[in-house]
């Protein structure tokens, strides 16, 4: 009976990072939206994508790249087909790296999951 009490729960979470001041600073919602950047060509196209508007978008990536003291996009203006936004090669550095430390995350954080329910399920047994 008790394990069933927990058999509808699910692990969520998300990372973020802070600044010194415990600012957030990149998290996974920016991680999406740079990956979409890089997927899509465009930021307009990628605020599409995600259901986000772009001018906010916009800002919150123009503070971030004041913040980390480096450019994250590369944005070309207009022409026949558009202008166009792709990432920087420090920008697609940190997404390769978020990717990297979310998915070492993710293992854990799943492996840790198993063992909460065991813990909770066990009956004070260890």
């Amino acid at each position: 009976m008790e394990a069933e009490m927990y058999e509808n729960l699910r692990l969520q979470y998300k990372i973020w990072f802070t600044d010194e001041a415990g600012d957030g600073l990149l998290g996974d919602g920016k991680w999406k939206i740079l990956k979409a950047i890089d997927q899509e060509g465009s930021l307009t196209a990628a605020c599409e994508k995600l259901g986000i508007t772009y001018r906010r978008t916009w800002n919150d990536l123009k503070s971030i790249e004041k913040r980390l003291g480096f450019a994250l996009l590369e944005k070309n203006r207009g022409g026949i087909d558009g202008g166009s936004t792709s990432l920087t090669v420090e920008g697609l550095r940190l997404i390769k790296a978020f990717d990297n430390f979310h998915e070492r995350m993710d293992t854990i954080m799943h492996e840790q999951f198993k063992l909460l329910i065991k813990d909770l399920t066990s009956h004070g047994k260890s």
